[in-house]
């Protein structure tokens, strides 16, 4: 596995803030290839446990642990505005994922699950009804 520490740290706000999303990331079996795939992204990685890597940049900072079975846990911190940004980065990963957003009291507030060849799925834009009803 490629050990990387040229990412970006994570930002203070971030460090000190609790965890806030958890994944899935399905049929992956193997934390270390998807660490690796990270790092080619340019993240920071470093071994967590035996068999985890704990991956990261300014926005986000998550422990990659395989379960049992085919596939390998995600759970951290990101910046709550940058959640589609994780999204997309899995997708152009190539992996298949389910992700859960918390708020601060550990409410569930928002959940993302695509397949690599799906588009993905993006909150509806506000202002697009507006322009809708305004044509």
């Amino acid at each position: 596995m490629d050990m990387s520490e040229e990412g970006e740290a994570l930002a203070p706000e971030w460090a000190e803030a609790g965890n806030n999303v958890n994944g899935i990331l399905h049929g992956c079996r193997d934390a270390s290839p998807v660490a690796e795939r990270f790092v080619r992204a340019g993240w920071r990685s470093r071994s967590s446990s035996w068999h985890g890597y704990e991956v990261g940049t300014r926005w986000c900072e998550v422990e990659l642990d395989p379960a049992e079975g085919p596939d390998v846990l995600l759970n951290g911190v990101v910046d709550p505005q940058r959640l589609d940004d994780l999204a997309d980065l899995l997708r152009r990963l190539g992996l298949t994922y389910s992700l859960e957003l918390y708020d601060e009291d550990g409410t569930p507030v928002r959940e993302i699950r695509a397949r690599p060849d799906e588009p993905h799925p993006r909150p509806p834009d506000p202002s697009e009804g507006l322009r809708a009803h305004q044509g």
